[in-house]
């Protein structure tokens, strides 16, 4: 398990959106829970996602913002409250620092202050905010394999998971075939754990989930297709987080899509996977893919690029020129079994069963290596120095 800073963010200006994004998603150890794009729906994300800090932009209305703000901060004294503006009005920045607010920050934001403010706050945070890693996998194009590698990563990862069990999600609600892969039926579902508004409670999680003889335990896709509808991005974001709280890894798979509910998942994953091929079709998508992010303020080192059935005849494409193009290394190569891998597909098997020394499940075992040694800061992948602001706050703080 690892600590992390989990911050809601209240912003009605569609426009600072990819800056405050940025701002808070450059600093190791700070995850995004919710944003909340509308005044009246604050108190209600409050109640129904854990987090450390509410950050609120009070532009460009903070006659309305700053007392929303102001109240939070006086009832909730378990939560930090921070505040951003353009305004240095005396009077704005004393009625917020009685409240109880505890910063106020102008903008343009000065990141090594917010760095510092989140630093304190993760100090004297208290180790209930220990959560697992969340490792989110998302095909570039249709049948790249991500499904295939979200349930079988998370069977590598249960192997070196030392404090709690590893958890597999399937969030293609319509077509999602983790179930199917894992060999498993799922009485409850995800969508059983959208009902409430509140947040969720162990009981009613574990109730949903179906354990695999590997010790992985699933959430299935719902059962049926109305139930994907009623899903939004704000039951997904709550789901994950409770997840975080019961696992030590959360692999996700999906969804396939930039609508709300999948920057949800980007927002808080520590590790996002893309699974692309050798196909002109899939680089184009990853090239689109980081466009947008990086239009939008995400941290791309926490994007990692997978080639799936590298060594495939790929009709002149190769991974240097993808490189190259992308201007990003692929991370890791699969190399292509699709005998073996339909196989165990087809019987619902792990490869880790069916076919345990392939040379695919030996790849798909180091980037479960990768992801472990790197959540429990492992040397051999973090060498002394290199550890983020956050990294070395709780290091000192323990």
């Amino acid at each position: 398990m690892r600590r992390s800073v989990r911050v809601i963010i209240v912003n009605a200006d569609e426009e600072y959106s990819a800056v405050i994004r940025a701002d808070l998603l450059t600093l190791d150890g700070v995850q995004i829970v919710a944003e909340v794009d509308e005044l009246a729906l604050v108190e209600q994300a409050v109640r129904q996602f854990p987090a450390e800090i509410l950050m609120v932009h009070l532009d460009p209305m903070p006659e309305i913002a700053l007392p929303i703000a102001a109240e939070l901060a006086s009832t909730r004294p378990d939560l930090a409250v921070f505040v951003i503006s353009a305004s240095t009005d005396p009077q704005h920045i004393l009625t917020a620092m009685r409240a109880g607010v505890r910063e106020f920050i102008t903008k343009p934001i000065d990141r090594e202050l917010l760095a510092s403010a989140i630093g304190k706050v993760a100090v004297a945070a208290t180790t209930s905010q220990e959560v697992g890693t969340l490792v989110s996998v998302m095909g570039t194009i249709g049948g790249a394999g991500a499904s295939m590698l979200a349930a079988n990563l998370a069977v590598e990862l249960a192997s070196f998971a030392t404090a709690k069990p590893v958890a597999v999600v399937d969030l293609d609600f319509r077509y999602g075939q983790l179930a199917t892969m894992l060999d498993l039926q799922a009485d409850y579902t995800i969508a059983d754990l959208c009902d409430t508004p509140e947040q969720l409670d162990v009981p009613m999680v574990q109730r949903a989930m179906v354990k695999h003889a590997t010790g992985v335990h699933l959430l299935a896709r719902p059962n049926h297709f109305a139930q994907a509808d009623q899903i939004t991005a704000a039951h997904c974001a709550s789901v994950l987080s409770s997840l975080q709280q019961m696992y030590e890894y959360v692999v996700v798979d999906g969804p396939v899509r930039f609508d709300p509910g999948g920057l949800a998942v980007l927002d808080l994953a520590d590790i996002n996977i893309f699974v692309m091929q050798l196909l002109v079709t899939s680089v184009r998508n990853v090239h689109r893919m980081f466009t947008g992010l990086r239009d939008g303020g995400y941290n791309l080192d926490r994007f990692r690029l997978v080639c799936n059935r590298a060594g495939q005849e790929s009709g002149h494409l190769e991974v240097p020129q993808i490189e190259k193009t992308l201007g990003k290394k692929v991370a890791y190569e699969i190399p292509d079994d699709w005998k073996t891998v339909s196989s165990a597909i087809n019987i619902g098997s792990p490869l880790s069963e069916i076919a345990p020394k392939s040379r695919v499940r030996a790849a798909i075992r180091e980037i479960a290596q990768t992801i472990a040694h790197e959540q429990t800061g492992s040397p051999a992948t973090k060498p002394e120095g290199k550890t983020g602001l956050l990294g070395r706050l709780f290091t000192a703080a323990t």
